[in-house]
């Protein structure tokens, strides 16, 4: 044995040694120092994370795991904050959803890797399902996703580099400011007008559009608003992207949850000339967000890019007791599940934040809504309306007593 291979196996053995007695060590051998002049080695444990993860924030998820929850222990928590239609069971998914995955289990064809986009068959049955006489589309257009939100990260990613930027509404789903931050792409967020029923401030959208814009995403029907945009607003859009020569990415995942007198059109069925990137799934409309179903329809005419009915009976319930609220003022919603209620925070000086507010009101009456400065719009609150009647009243009954308790009038000449 040379004297290196001994000194090696020295080396090898002083490993051992460090390994199974940690707390014994002197330092590196010769051999970790020959390492670590080389840069294979580094002289101690040093595990950052990475980039991307530094960079991948979720307002939500933040705020909410902030705030002190600590239910009344004498009320039953009722949580008004979270889209999931199946949270209280009284929306029962379709047995026709369930028969149709039983047999496809059962087949026993669908169990290996399928291919990246979807199988052929699948993605001809969204293009039929989203198809309209002037938005036709084949499978070849459809991309499957995990889920709408999946399919939101490809369409930016697709679409964006770092240091690019894409427009987004305010308020909006926090997923977008996640989803792009990460990429290190720029989010601009343009207002919607709660006035107006939240329709797009078109005039703040042109301000913010430049060369490096690279998508604008709208969302119809709207969370958290529960907006559904007129065809003329739609057009309107429209008329904006194809001026600046900017794509869409139209988060439409509630396209089918449309009260009535209202009126659901997709972005591609108005545009011929628009690129269009449609996100949308099966996890809303039938009920079944944990299956993570969703898809990208790509409208792409020139080739630039080479219903819940009782959520409406809810929707009237819930506006109707909260205009009796002193201090909140609800905005009526068209479509979608959710409800936007603004905070008269001069009326209640006792709290500093939408935070504030919701945080104290879980504490006192177990009932959560979403602060809205998790969607970038402090001074309201959003409420889901997939929830059975008799909890909403029951909700309602421990917002009021929550409002009049603090609710203060304003002061009139001192007095």
């Amino acid at each position: 044995m040379s004297f290196l291979d001994d000194a090696r196996r020295k080396d090898r053995l002083k490993a051992a040694h460090r390994h199974n007695n940690r707390n014994i060590w002197n330092g590196p051998t010769p051999s970790d120092m020959d390492e670590i002049r080389s840069k294979k080695a580094r002289l101690r444990w040093d595990v950052r994370a990475s980039d991307f993860a530094r960079n991948t924030f979720n307002p939500i998820r933040s705020i909410v795991d902030g705030m002190k929850l600590t239910p009344n222990p004498r009320k039953q928590m009722i949580s008004l904050s979270l889209g999931d239609p199946t949270v209280f069971g009284n929306l029962p998914n379709p047995e026709t959803a369930e028969d149709a995955i039983i047999s496809a289990v059962r087949s026993r064809k669908y169990n290996g890797y399928g291919p990246s986009v979807g199988y052929e068959n699948a993605r001809a049955a969204v293009a039929k399902y989203v198809s309209t006489p002037s938005s036709a589309v084949e499978a070849k257009d459809v991309i499957l996703c995990s889920g709408c939100s999946g399919a939101l990260d490809l369409c930016i990613t697709a679409l964006a580099n770092p240091g690019q930027n894409i427009l987004v509404p305010r308020p909006g789903f926090s997923i977008y400011k996640t989803l792009a931050e990460s990429l290190g792409v720029v989010i601009r967020t343009y207002d919607l007008l709660p006035e107006k029923s939240w329709e797009v401030d078109l005039q703040h959208l042109v301000e913010l559009i430049d060369y490096n814009t690279t998508a604008i995403i709208v969302n119809n029907p709207s969370n958290p608003c529960g907006s559904v945009y007129s065809k003329e607003h739609l057009l309107a859009i429209i008329d904006i992207a194809a001026r600046y020569k900017v794509p869409i990415i139209a988060d439409e995942i509630y396209e089918h949850f449309v009260f009535e007198g209202y009126q659901y059109h997709s972005l591609a069925s108005l545009s011929q000339e628009v690129p269009i990137l449609s996100c949308g799934g099966l996890t809303k409309r039938f009920l079944v967000p944990g299956w993570r179903l969703g898809w990208i329809v790509i409208y792409d005419v020139n080739d630039t890019f080479g219903e819940v009915r009782s959520a409406l009976q809810n929707a009237d319930l819930f506006y109707k007791r909260f205009k009796e609220i002193p201090g909140l003022n609800p905005i009526m919603p068209q479509g979608a599940m959710y409800m936007m209620v603004a905070i008269n925070m001069a009326r209640f000086p006792d709290f500093t934040s939408d935070i504030d507010f919701t945080e104290t009101m879980v504490t006192e009456q177990s009932v959560f809504c979403l602060p809205a400065t998790c969607f970038q719009y402090p001074g309201y609150f959003r409420v889901v309306l997939t929830i059975p009647a008799e909890k909403i009243e029951e909700a309602c009954d421990r917002i009021e007593e929550f409002c009049r308790k603090y609710h203060r009038l304003p002061v009139v000449n001192g007095k």
